[in-house]
């Protein structure tokens, strides 16, 4: 992909009036674009952090609130020393038997390491970040859990942050 001067350009145009098409009721309205944010430094010099809505967590903390009708707008540190064996997924709205067989169909922690270990990307952050992307209030989404990934991207030293939806 190519970068683009133009601030105006975003990675994907249209978004939102797809989220409402396929999810009627939702409603979501964005008019502000969303730029993407040029690399300051080589991918190869760069910690990068893992962000998904995949509901991944480490065994043995609290599980996300999957039964809420409104969603749990917390999120969970992975650290991305983790094995797989040392995960799981706390997420009813998507199937999740590939991931269980192989975490790394849906959080893919074993390619990252493997990636900064060849130097391809100059390291990881301490954590990785996951939540349940079953949220109904998307102003609150944006407000809270949102927020509070961001400033934990930030505090854990990221140079890059690649989001994943699940």
């Amino acid at each position: 992909m190519t970068a683009h001067s133009d601030e105006t350009k975003q990675l994907r145009p249209g978004l939102w009036e797809t989220v409402n098409e396929r999810y009627p009721g939702s409603m979501i309205t964005k008019d502000d674009f969303v730029p993407l944010a040029p690399l300051r430094k080589p991918l190869s010099e760069s910690r990068l952090t893992f962000v998904s809505s995949a509901g991944v967590q480490p065994k043995g903390t609290m599980p996300f609130d999957v039964g809420h009708p409104v969603g749990d707008y917390s999120f969970r540190r992975v650290p991305s020393t983790s094995n797989p064996s040392d995960l799981e997924i706390h997420q009813i709205k998507y199937p999740t038997h590939g991931a269980v067989n192989d975490l790394n169909v849906i959080f893919p922690i074993e390619r990252w390491q493997e990636l900064a270990a060849e130097s391809v990307i100059g390291g990881l952050t301490p954590n990785f970040f996951s939540f349940i992307g079953y949220n109904m209030d998307s102003e609150r989404l944006e407000r809270t859990l949102a927020e509070d990934i961001a400033e934990a991207v930030v505090a854990d030293g990221a140079d890059v942050a690649l989001l994943a939806p699940a």
